[in-house]
């Protein structure tokens, strides 16, 4: 049977040229005026994941 790709886990997350897992900041979908100015800087920084859940991802995402 061919593998199908987890639309959900492809849209989430980005596969870097070495083959790390990045994932967006989370809290960025509204009350953003309230947070301080490190706190927004801080948001826009795309963050790695831990090696299990990097696993798992891949995992998801056969053809990435």
């Amino acid at each position: 049977m061919k593998q199908k790709t987890k639309k959900s886990v492809a849209k989430k997350f980005k596969i870097t040229g070495s083959g790390k897992v990045m994932k967006r900041a989370t809290g960025n979908n509204h009350y953003n005026v309230r947070d301080t100015g490190s706190a927004n800087r801080a948001k826009r920084r795309d963050g790695g994941l831990f090696a299990t859940d990097q696993k798992n991802v891949l995992k998801a995402l056969p053809h990435a």
